[in-house]
């Protein structure tokens, strides 16, 4: 096990490195040096394109959206299933120097529209599937015309735009127009926060290019087969891709991620490196799970209990990272740490990242005293776009205030205790209660709404929504199948409640906010006397 001083001095030299000069270049790099080697794998498609092939097809994209009129800084929204087009106009935005714009693909007409807005969306590329979510738009044509829509594996005769002939007529040599550089905006990635909507945090180029190498230095050593089990608007397929690019690793990537497959793909595949999540663990054990060749996985948030059965199932090194979309990677335990296997600790700073676990008074907080996580460092997210106040209250001095609560041991080791934010985190997913809350106002038989987490052992968080009604409404008129109904027309099928209690009133706060701490003190079961959407009954 190296010494801290050892490590230390490997953080400086991984610092030193220079990166490429933005991702566009890191593409040309890997074609040049990995040239027909697979780059990324379709296996559920049967596809697979080389490094040259891909930087030929986004070369191919780049050209096409700059016919369509996609210049330097221009916003495109993409929604879309996991597939080649995806990575591709990712890698053709950034050669443009413009910024993509994911869009979660289980989102309702209300949560599209709210994106597109909020980010001054120029263009969106979109698969047919989704279509009935953007005619679900109320006067969508005035919000995005049919010209700056770009339909993917489909037609359909309103839209003139279809990727694929777009980028079989387009040349695959591409000559900028603009320098485009580490310091360019890249992704307006949306995660939801406080404000009960979500916030788009601008990343740039060098925060791609530093989270793939520094993740990749966690895993204490260099892959050639990785495996992704997300949809490609998440970030971590993301960076999974620049670790691709810069070590020259076939990237395996599914059509639609599933749990009870995970392992057996990862056989499959002979897959060295990927992120695994604790409903993975979850699955019924099979005889055959450490039959891979699995090196390192990733963990976030497990449960400290299950960690030593993990490994020893699946045959693997598995060790906490801990990250933030604003952030990028923050902590890391480090591959050699054996013994902290089960220690529920998320390890010591990456490099080019200072931590600081802070008082509410701004100072620092002594080892083992609860505080706020700030953290520092270069190549983090450069804001939220066009929301002053959030950044004012999100960054001081140059920290940025995650919201987390953490503590530091002496040695130097942190510890997640919980979250100062509004958010119910399920399987993944952060889930604003102050979104959930507006859309169940909006139904006219309640008066008002708090929403809250109740753990849950599969999915770490459900959410559980409590319910006024207006003077004179009976529950039956807003029975929780209604409830539920409504919800549906406006939220992902993540975001809704699975647990719904009734109530007469709220007590509130001195600024006439729910206090949520007076629902939930000295319950023992958050469950009981709530409706159970998954199960159907009253519990």
């Amino acid at each position: 096990m190296l010494s801290l001083e050892e490590r230390r001095a490997e953080h400086r030299a991984l610092e030193a490195r220079p990166f490429a000069a933005s991702l566009g270049a890191l593409l040309d790099e890997a074609a040049a040096r990995f040239g027909d080697a697979p780059c990324l794998v379709f296996f559920e498609e049967g596809l697979t394109l080389s490094f040259v092939e891909f930087r030929d097809q986004v070369n191919r994209a780049a050209n096409a959206l700059r016919d369509l009129g996609i210049a330097k800084s221009e916003k495109v929204a993409v929604m879309l299933p996991n597939g080649p087009a995806f990575p591709i106009a990712w890698l053709a935005l950034a050669r443009l120097g413009a910024v993509l714009v994911p869009v979660n693909n289980r989102y309702t007409a209300r949560e599209l529209r709210y994106l597109i807005e909020d980010s001054q969306a120029d263009a969106l590329v979109i698969h047919p599937d989704y279509l009935a979510v953007l005619d679900g738009i109320e006067a969508r044509t005035a919000l995005l015309s049919d010209d700056r829509i770009i339909l993917v594996d489909g037609a359909d005769p309103r839209f003139p735009n279809r990727w694929d002939a777009m980028l079989a007529d387009a040349s695959p040599v591409f000559a900028a127009s603009e320098p485009v550089g580490q310091d360019d905006l890249l992704n307006i990635q949306y995660t939801s926060g406080t404000t009960g909507f979500p916030k788009g945090c601008m990343l740039t180029h060098l925060y791609w290019l530093m989270c793939g190498r520094v993740s990749c230095y966690t895993a204490g050593f260099t892959p050639k087969r990785l495996l992704m089990g997300q949809y490609f608007y998440y970030m971590d397929p993301l960076f999974l891709l620049v670790i691709a690019l810069e070590q020259g690793a076939a990237y395996y990537i599914c059509t639609r991620p599933s749990t009870s497959h995970f392992m057996r793909w990862i056989a499959e595949y002979d897959a060295e490196l990927c992120l695994i999540f604790e409903f993975v663990y979850k699955q019924p054990p099979d005889p055959r799970d450490a039959e891979n060749k699995l090196v390192h996985a990733w963990l976030f948030g497990l449960t400290p209990e299950n960690h030593a059965d993990l490994e020893r199932r699946f045959g693997i090194r598995a060790r906490e990272l801990f990250g933030m979309t604003e952030i990028g990677t923050g902590s890391y335990m480090p591959a050699d740490h054996d013994h902290m296997v089960g220690s529920g600790l998320c390890g010591i700073p990456v490099p080019f990242r200072e931590l600081r676990v802070t008082r509410e008074d701004g100072t620092e907080a002594t080892p083992g005293e609860v505080g706020e996580l700030w953290v520092r460092g270069p190549g983090m997210m450069l804001g939220y776009y066009n929301k002053p106040e959030a950044n004012a209250e999100s960054f001081s001095d140059g920290w940025f205030r995650t919201g987390d609560l953490f503590t530091r041991n002496e040695a130097g080791y942190h510890r997640i205790v919980g979250r100062l934010k509004d958010m119910v985190r399920r399987s993944g997913e952060n889930i604003a209660a102050r979104e959930v809350e507006a859309v169940l106002r909006a139904m006219p038989e309640i008066e008002e709404a708090a929403v809250v987490p109740v753990p849950d052992p599969d999915h770490g968080e459900e959410v559980k929504a409590y319910i006024s009604l207006m003077p004179g409404v009976a529950r039956e008129a807003a029975s929780p199948e209604r409830i539920l109904a409504h919800c549906a027309t406006g939220l992902a099928r993540f975001k809704l409640p699975r647990y719904i209690a009734y109530v007469e009133g709220f007590s509130k706060t001195i600024s006439d906010r729910v206090e949520k701490k007076a629902l939930t003190a000295g319950v023992a079961d958050l469950r009981a006397g709530s409706y159970d959407r998954v199960e159907g009954r009253w519990r």
